[in-house]
């Protein structure tokens, strides 16, 4: 009887662990696809080194594999001239370079593995402005670094990481994954300009009648 139970308690911690460990994998959401780009303007202040004196940047997501991600990096340093690397992601194991691209859709509270912090967790979520239009992004602190994420794709929007003797702030500021919000006016407008207008001179009109 006891061996049975035994055997019972064993099944079920196993069975406990494969749905925790299946949960676990279903948060993990890619919100990226091939082609997707982001444009990033980088500002440096201190005595930043040369390998970090970058005023520009663009991430392309070259190719998407289950979790892997592979991306084009081309950066642009203060002194004109360009360089573009490559980098596999793996947003299950933790290799998200430096934190280019997290899991999609995550909310306050949730947890992603960082190869060098260990799980990195959601600390709230905010409307910002990025690349002319109104975004919901998922905000975390590092060691160095407050990070924003666009939450419905999981791609870095704006980063502020601070050193010793120099910081570097990094915003996005063009992308094809959505499109530039462009300021709409207000129908009512016209018609009350107009109104105001048309009681202006209505006015003028007045006092010169009743000077008369």
């Amino acid at each position: 009887m006891t061996r049975k139970i035994l055997l019972c308690t064993i099944c079920l911690a196993v069975l406990v662990t494969a749905i925790f460990s299946a949960v676990a994998s279903a948060e993990i959401v890619v919100g990226v696809k091939e082609g997707d780009w982001i444009e990033y303007r980088v500002t440096c202040t201190g005595n930043v080194p040369a390998e970090h004196d970058v005023n520009g940047a663009k991430i392309e997501i070259v190719g998407v594999d289950e979790k892997k991600i592979d991306i084009k990096i081309t950066s642009t340093y203060s002194d004109g001239r360009e360089e573009t690397t490559t980098a596999t992601l793996n947003l299950e194991t933790g290799q998200i370079g430096d934190s280019f691209i997290i899991p999609a859709n995550l909310s306050e509270g949730d947890t992603f593995p960082e190869q060098n912090e260990g799980n990195i967790t959601i600390s709230g979520i905010e409307e910002k402005r990025y690349a002319g239009a109104k975004r919901t992004v998922v905000t975390a602190t590092t060691s160095y670094t407050m990070f924003y994420w666009d939450k419905s794709t999981g791609f870095l929007v704006e980063a502020t990481s601070t050193y010793t003797n120099f910081t570097i702030t990094t915003k996005a500021e063009n992308t094809n994954m959505w499109q530039p919000q462009t300021f709409v006016i207000d129908p009512i407008f016209p018609i009350v300009l107009i109104a105001i207008v048309i009681g202006a001179v209505s006015a003028i009109f007045l006092r010169a009648k009743i000077k008369k």
